[in-house]
């Protein structure tokens, strides 16, 4: 559940957006993005304007179906965008994104591609959206990637979430169950910072929040400033990164984030 407004959600959903503009507008988009492979920042752009007008439509018609997704897949002829166009075209799809979400309020009934089927998924997934690619347009330029920790803690409890969804242990070919004794991961962020508990000992996953010292039982713990952490479980961080500290069983680590980002690449 989240503990962030329907209001802030709208609100940085703008502001993150305006933060990625202003990273990338002395840069050259045609310059390749390292954490999207095969991507330059005008594409990024692309895709990121892309996703902020396609959740619009959702939000602004209330689709009860899916809607073509062409403005969030195809970045492919965009590498060599206007810098001016694509900014401000970038520009329109959060402010129009944040409009429309705080016109229809959080609980309105929609189409959605995870769970939820409100209008209140749209704010969430957008922002965080917005937020992860910050990071990897930041990265592409040389820049350094803050975030406020509430907004790291709701993007890893929305990760939880989808984390616990029945697609996460479905079995596939070649990929080992997921599953099993003594299968548990414990997430921790700095400090008082929070932490996050994942048991896969039991018939599905369950995630929860656990503060406090790592129990003695988990067989692989993370450490990491919560940003870090929430770029480790998008793959944008690994656990051999400095900033990440692992103790246990890394594989076990790899299988789960691997697993639980299904809906990445689907």
């Amino acid at each position: 559940m989240s503990v962030l407004t329907h209001d802030r959600y709208c609100a940085e959903l703008v502001v993150q957006t305006d933060l990625l503009r202003s990273d990338v507008r002395a840069a050259d988009l045609t310059a390749p993005v390292p954490t999207c492979p095969g991507w330059s920042l005008g594409q990024l752009l692309r895709h990121v304007g892309g996703t902020h007008h396609w959740a619009e439509i959702v939000v602004r018609t209330r689709a009860t179906s899916p809607v073509p997704e062409d403005l969030v897949n195809d970045v492919s002829a965009h590498a060599d965008a206007d810098p001016r166009e694509m900014d401000a075209w970038v520009a329109e799809g959060a402010t129009g994104l944040a409009d429309a979400l705080r016109a229809a309020g959080p609980a309105e009934r929609v189409w959605t591609p995870g769970p939820g089927g409100t209008t209140a998924f749209w704010a969430r997934r957008m922002l965080h959206e917005a937020v992860v690619h910050r990071a990897d347009a930041n990265w592409a330029v040389g820049a350094e990637f803050v975030v406020a920790e509430d907004l790291a803690a709701d993007g890893i409890d929305e990760w939880m979430g989808f984390g616990t969804v029945p697609e996460v242990i479905e079995p596939r070919p070649g990929v080992p169950p997921l599953l099993g004794p003594g299968r548990t991961l414990h997430f921790r962020g700095p400090g008082a910072a929070p932490g996050w508990l994942v048991d896969l000992t039991g018939d599905a996953v369950a995630c929860r929040r656990a503060d406090g010292p790592a129990p003695e039982a988990a067989a692989v713990t993370v450490r990491a400033p919560l940003a870090d952490l929430l770029l480790l479980l998008y793959g944008r961080r690994t656990a051999g990164d400095e900033v990440v500290e692992v103790d246990g069983d890394v594989r076990l680590l790899d299988l789960w984030v691997e697993r639980s980002g299904f809906w990445l690449r689907e």
